[in-house]
């Protein structure tokens, strides 16, 4: 490879993987100083994401043709950048290696990076601080130039999946509303698992690690506002088995995965699945259980950074000849989708309602049911007001 300094290497490092995932970024000195923080100066891991210029995903062979370096090089490069989170090593089901240079975020370098035990050392909160100001410059730059944004914005895919809680406070059954619809023309459809339970039992290798939204913020300084447990982040099959080999996660059974699931819903946190190439027709690689304080995909959408974009088959209902308007339901909406209208009573916006159960299951008249049928949910960032 050609010999540079170390600030192009930087800089060349950062243009490979600002590209990479559904949300580019641009290479300037925030994105620059992440990188510096996470590889430091190690010239040769530098060298060795920029062989992934062309190809973000490349074979053993592939990677020796693009980097002219050796297998045990390239081995030995690959592992340390896999434990900093910034490359995905695993197996193809060809049973082929495969290396795959991660995004920023989603899911990258940044969820990875905090999915793991704080060390709560000085590199951490630097970390913290440098994607809490890449997300504040994004949001600026999105509200600076909404309109323009707004077609660009309307092409994202779902980011996750939200999977519904199915049990109100009390345990009892929340009440499912099918809906008969007629396919005109025949097409093979592979349905999405709609329970926790069913994603959890067809997975032989389970992990599960810490959230990296509420440990990011907790290292930031804010103390999440529901109290919710932070080990409850779930990797599935191959990236399990790449959470735990690089420190991230620790293998659990599906006895204690289902515990844990059971803790989150307790807590009051949303099941949302992510699938690869966000295809829900594949099967999930992970799950957050996310609260509607501390989640950066509906803080992101909420502060005006980036829509909120979700891929559901639920849609609340609310009878409101039962609902006496206690507004428990309005406090608990991870989306803001329901209000009190002029009669007191609970309504809900069908835009914005992902069909999590939140409101169902803590409803205590049980005035709200879960309607089936599949849905993309797509609500642009509020257009904030700038001085």
């Amino acid at each position: 490879m050609q010999n540079s300094g170390l600030d192009e290497k930087y800089e060349r490092a950062a243009s490979v993987i600002c590209k990479q995932g559904i949300i580019p970024f641009p290479v300037n000195n925030i994105t620059i100083g992440i990188i510096k923080e996470v590889v430091e100066d190690n010239k040769d891991e530098l060298d060795l994401i920029w062989a992934f210029r062309d190809k973000p995903s490349q074979t053993l062979e592939e990677l020796k043709n693009s980097s002219g370096l050796t297998e045990d090089k390239i081995e030995e490069l690959t592992a340390s950048l896999a434990k900093k989170g910034l490359l995905f090593n695993q197996p193809s089901s060809a049973g082929i290696m495969v290396y795959r240079i991660l995004p920023l975020m989603t899911v990258g370098l940044m969820e990875y990076r905090f999915m793991g035990k704080l060390k709560g050392d000085e590199k951490e909160k630097r970390l913290a601080h440098l994607f809490q100001d890449l997300i504040t410059q994004m949001r600026d730059q999105v509200q600076k130039n909404y309109d323009a944004f707004v077609p660009l914005l309307k092409q994202m895919p779902p980011i996750d999946r939200t999977v519904p809680l199915r049990k109100t406070e009390d345990g009892k059954p929340i009440r499912i509303i099918s809906v008969d619809r007629q396919i005109e023309t025949p097409t093979e459809v592979i349905l999405a698992s709609q329970s926790i339970e069913e994603i959890i039992d067809k997975f032989d290798e389970i992990a599960v690690g810490h959230c990296f939204c509420r440990q990011r913020r907790s290292v930031l300084g804010h103390s999440c506002s529901l109290g919710a447990p932070t080990e409850n982040c779930f990797t599935f099959g191959k990236s399990a088995r790449h959470t735990v080999a690089q420190g991230f996660a620790r293998m659990v059974s599906k006895e204690e995965a289902l515990e844990i699931m059971k803790q989150a819903e307790e807590a009051g946190l949303v099941h949302k699945a992510f699938h690869p190439n966000s295809k829900i027709s594949r099967p999930e690689t992970s799950i957050c259980n996310c609260c509607k304080d501390c989640c950066d995909t509906l803080r992101l959408w909420r502060e005006g950074a980036f829509p909120l974009v979700n891929a559901t088959n639920y849609l609340s209902i609310i009878d409101q000849d039962i609902c006496v308007g206690c507004g428990e339901c309005v406090d608990r909406c991870p989306t803001d989708a329901i209000v009190l209208n002029d009669e007191g009573k609970a309504e809900r916006d069908e835009n914005a309602c992902f069909g999590c159960g939140i409101c169902a299951r803590f409803c205590p008249e049980e005035a709200i049911s879960l309607q089936e049928g599949p849905r993309k949910v797509f609500v642009l960032p509020p257009r904030l007001r700038t001085s």
